[in-house]
């Protein structure tokens, strides 16, 4: 997500890094390309208008002015302005008596059911008991869909055949009352805006069990649709946040950027992927940073987490440190690396040079590459990964055809083990602290 944006913006700001100082010329000379920019983003065009307006304002004022580093300080203003239209973050009201009833609304298609069991697992690793309520009766195997992914989840679903969804909601309710749970999600029918007899059973459900949060599900690819979307059911229910679905497909973001200020309806969460832990918190802060290329390492670090288990980590680092690196290790790693989600996104949160240089490889290929390497290290032996000192020339040939690789892939995996090695040894000797430096400077 971004991706042509930031790359617009970066090509920009190191033009203008280049001048010591700024004049007014220069200012509106890079406001013009910063609104070409973002209109190009398919950012809507009122949003940019008022948003390069009030970084002009700024940026031909005493701020820059009396700057040290003007080219600095001009990019500290697109930053804060920036952040100002994704708006405040803004996260789900669970305050008050439970269950707290969350409403899961938007058009078919737009990731609805698949949204609900993501938030519902989210909440569930927080300590919350969750209820996943199904309650579209009019789209073929939408609940057998929401019992499957309940399943995966660990979280159960209530159904009922042959009830109204507003009649189901209420007796759904009654159960999560009686049951103990803390948060009950209700995954209603997808339906248009437009739709105004579905629109009316909204209502309905909405009167039964007086949802705490209705959140609109909004696909990411739809662009500015996503913005007449939102405005039409904003018009119908009480529409309390957003979730913008597919985000991973999008490298514009034009809609996620716009479409706060113009419905003054707060995105609360984006979803990252097809997997039911490819959620994150919208947080404008994180999201500005990503946009003008400075990564997000706080993103980076909670991916990580969540992936990697801390006990094998420890024991992963005492085995480095003891000089213990083999093959077998070098999968894992390559492994936890791809659970933490497409490498495009990994890639996207990458602050600096690193981003910029990461962000000109082609993830796909970078993505094969990884695989590539895991099929030839499963290719081999447990004594041959716990040694690579074993793998002769016919070792070798053996392990290529094997995994449908040539030998001098295997080759290349194995002096990407030896440089791995190398850098574990030369971080032993230093304490770890200069050529981490060097690794990462």
């Amino acid at each position: 997500m971004f991706e042509n944006l930031t790359e617009r913006l970066n090509t920009i700001f190191q033009n203008l890094r280049r001048r010591g100082k700024l004049s007014e010329e220069d200012v509106n000379a890079v406001m013009r390309e910063v609104r070409m920019a973002l209109l190009e983003a398919d950012v809507q065009y009122g949003v940019v208008k008022s948003l390069t307006q009030r970084i002009k304002e700024r940026a031909v004022g005493f701020e820059v002015s009396k700057a040290l580093n003007p080219a600095q300080q001009v990019i500290k203003i697109v930053n804060e302005e920036l952040i100002a239209t994704l708006g405040q973050p803004e996260g789900l009201n669970l305050k008050g008596e439970k269950p707290h009833v969350l409403m899961m609304v938007g058009l078919q298609g737009s990731g609805k059911t698949t949204a609900s069991a993501k938030l519902a697992r989210q909440l569930r690793q927080k300590g919350e008991r969750v209820l996943l309520v199904a309650a579209d009766p009019y789209r073929p195997a939408a609940i057998k869909q929401l019992q499957t992914l309940g399943e995966r989840i660990d979280v159960p679903v209530f159904t009922q055949e042959g009830v109204k969804p507003p009649q189901l909601a209420k007796n759904a309710l009654q159960t999560a009352q009686k049951g103990g749970y803390s948060i009950m999600i209700i995954d209603t029918a997808g339906r248009s805006q437009l739709d105004n007899a579905l629109m009316d059973e909204l209502r309905a459900i909405s009167g039964f069990v007086s949802p705490k949060e209705v959140l609109l599900v909004v696909d990411a690819m739809t662009g500015q649709e996503a913005l007449n979307i939102a405005q039409g059911f904003r018009s119908a229910v009480n529409i309390s946040g957003l979730m913008m679905t597919k985000i991973d497909g999008d490298a514009r973001g034009g809609a996620a950027i716009s479409i706060r200020e113009v419905t003054g309806v707060p995105i609360k969460f984006l979803g990252t992927g097809e997997g039911v832990d490819a959620i994150e918190v919208f947080d404008p802060v994180r999201i500005a940073s990503r946009i003008l290329g400075m990564g997000d390492i706080l993103g980076l670090i909670e991916k990580a987490e969540s992936t990697y288990q801390e006990a094998q980590d420890t024991k992963a680092a005492e085995k480095m440190l003891a000089g213990e690196f083999s093959l077998e290790d070098f999968a894992k790693q390559l492994r936890q690396m791809r659970k933490m989600g497409p490498l495009s996104q990994i890639l996207e949160m990458l602050p600096g040079q690193m981003g910029a240089v990461a962000r000109k490889v082609d993830p796909h290929e970078a993505e094969n590459q990884l695989k590539s390497v895991e099929a030839i290290i499963n290719s081999m032996t447990k004594d041959e990964r716990r040694d690579p000192k074993l793998l002769n020339a016919s070792r070798r040939r053996r392990i290529a055809a094997g995994s449908g690789k040539d030998v001098q892939e295997v080759n290349r995996v194995l002096k990407q083990f030896r440089d791995t090695q190398r850098i574990i040894k030369q971080l032993q000797k230093t304490g770890g602290r200069g050529n981490i430096g060097r690794l990462f400077g």
